[in-house]
């Protein structure tokens, strides 16, 4: 028996009992999707659920592994942030219960080590040298446990994907081992629609062979994952490692050959999706987990030239503002790394930052609203200096670089045609077009 192991034993206990070290007061953070570990997560719920620890703060983002902890009646007795919100986050922020936190993924280590002293997250089993690896989701959890002293609580899963890269945490790192086994939650591919497919049609048209992606999860993303796999020497470096890239593998376009930054190697901070993804990941050297301090910075992605980024909104004006995270004026998802990314996308050379959405939707009636509106109902997710690439199923219009009425009459031209008289007559209103 090594020392690792020695130490392994020591640290090892019950789910029960690592949470018997959970104080009121104590703030908690987690890390994205299924680096949340279930078992200490359910277990947090049931001591929160007693009424005595309602000055506990928990966050995480995208949940799917720590439902018991949204759940109203749990919620309304500590203070339950998140930055992504799925439908118990959602319903319950709806009814001013949880906390949204508001952030650009990049900026999560340097906020959330100033604020939580806590971390929860899911590892791979100890490897013989005591390391574990944060897997699929090093995200912000690595660089806060790196980067100041925090009480670590690791819950070992073997069924979690150990993956290459920089997000290993050391055994002397941890203060509270736990040992727990569950299958990820895996998501079924999107299929596209007709409306992604015709979006992911005109973004196709504007990336060269050897482009660098990154790609978010949905129909949309998956779209442009099958018309592009027709192209050469693709690359990665994105914030979510999603089915998209898997598919180009798999059709042979992506290789990463033609990377200028990182070269040969796929780059990620998070991997979310179907369980084949998951396996694909897996110790595999042609794919990199890192932190997103690194992989969001734009500091770091816009080395990678000709990147490609596409990301969703729900909203945009005339001017080129956007709303990426409300529906209705409640929080619906969250800002992520779009922001990060459109401008890494930016000053990446030969770069370029698509915003998509349909250009229409319909509302609890029936009817069919128009997507472009002449000014954003919603909090602005991007705004109208950094917005690169507009997309709706009628055409990709840049509006970098352009006057106020450039704007008004490029993206009126990309919206639905039956509302383009109506945003004309609306953009003469208000006279940002004569």
């Amino acid at each position: 028996m090594n020392r690792w192991t020695e130490m392994y034993k020591e640290k090892l206990t019950t789910i029960e009992g690592a949470i018997n070290k959970i104080k009121n007061g104590d703030k908690i953070m987690s890390s994205i999707g299924n680096g949340q570990p279930r078992g200490l997560c359910t277990e947090l719920a049931k001591l929160i659920k007693q009424g005595s620890h309602r000055d506990l703060y928990y966050f995480n983002t995208l949940n799917v592994n720590a439902n018991a902890l949204a759940m109203p009646d749990v919620a309304s007795l500590h203070h339950y942030c998140d930055a992504y919100a799925t439908p118990l986050p959602r319903k319950i922020f709806a009814e001013g219960i949880g906390e949204y936190y508001c952030a650009m993924f990049s900026d999560g280590v340097r906020i959330l080590s100033g604020r939580f002293d806590t971390v929860f997250c899911t590892v791979s089993p100890m490897d013989k040298h005591g390391y574990f690896s944060l897997g699929m989701n090093p995200d912000y959890t690595f660089g806060v446990i790196r980067g100041s002293k925090k009480r670590v609580f690791v819950e070992v899963n073997e069924k979690y994907p150990r993956t290459c890269g920089n997000n290993y945490i050391h055994i002397s790192e941890v203060d509270t081992i736990v040992e727990n086994t569950w299958d990820p939650v895996a998501v079924p591919v999107a299929p596209p629609s007709e409306i992604d497919m015709k979006i992911a049609g005109h973004i196709a048209e504007l990336v060269p062979d050897g482009a660098c992606l990154q790609l978010g999860i949905g129909g949309t993303p998956n779209a442009v994952g099958k018309l592009l796999e027709d192209k050469k020497d693709l690359g990665v470096h994105s914030e979510m490692i999603c089915d998209a890239f898997l598919h180009l593998y798999k059709k042979g376009a992506l290789n990463n050959s033609k990377k200028n930054f990182m070269p040969y190697r796929g780059i990620g901070t998070f991997t979310f999706g179907s369980k084949e993804l998951y396996e694909w990941v897996a110790e595999n050297p042609g794919l990199e987990m890192w932190g997103s301090e690194f992989v969001n910075d734009p500091r770091s992605a816009s080395k990678n030239d000709n990147l490609i980024a596409v990301n969703g909104i729900v909203e945009a004006d005339l001017t080129g503002q956007c709303v990426s995270e409300e529906v209705n004026g409640k929080t619906y998802s969250g800002l992520g790394g779009q922001q990060d990314f459109t401008l890494s996308a930016w000053y990446s050379k030969g770069g370029k930052a698509f915003l998509t959405l349909p250009s229409t939707h319909k509302d609890k009636d029936g009817k069919l609203v128009s997507n472009i509106v002449p000014k954003v109902t919603g909090t602005v997710g991007m705004n109208m200096w950094n917005t690169h690439y507009i997309v709706t199923e009628y055409g990709a219009f840049s509006v970098k670089g352009k006057t106020v009425p450039e704007r008004v009459k490029g993206i009126i031209g990309i919206a639905h045609p039956d509302f383009r008289d109506e945003l004309t007559f609306e953009a003469k209103k208000r006279k940002l077009i004569i």
